[in-house]
């Protein structure tokens, strides 16, 4: 069962969001469901994006920086 909530959208946000359900002959609700949904998607892989990073070795920028000029990038 889906739960009510209240969401305040900016004016702007708030018409574009009319035209669009509109024009995809889709509901407000179906549109922001959809948005969230997709904005979770991305935060799920950024994550797992870290964790499988997470073993990679750390380097530090005055490292870097003598590493790019060690080898005549700088």
């Amino acid at each position: 069962m889906p739960k009510r909530a209240t969401v305040y959208l900016e004016p702007e946000l708030h018409t574009a969001l009319k035209v669009k359900a509109a024009h995809t002959e889709r509901s407000m609700s179906e549109l922001v469901n959809d948005a969230v949904r997709e904005s979770l998607r991305e935060d799920q892989e950024d994550l797992q994006a870290f964790a499988d990073r997470a073993a990679e070795p750390v380097m530090t920028y005055e490292a870097l920086l003598a590493d790019l000029k060690a080898h005549g990038k700088i």
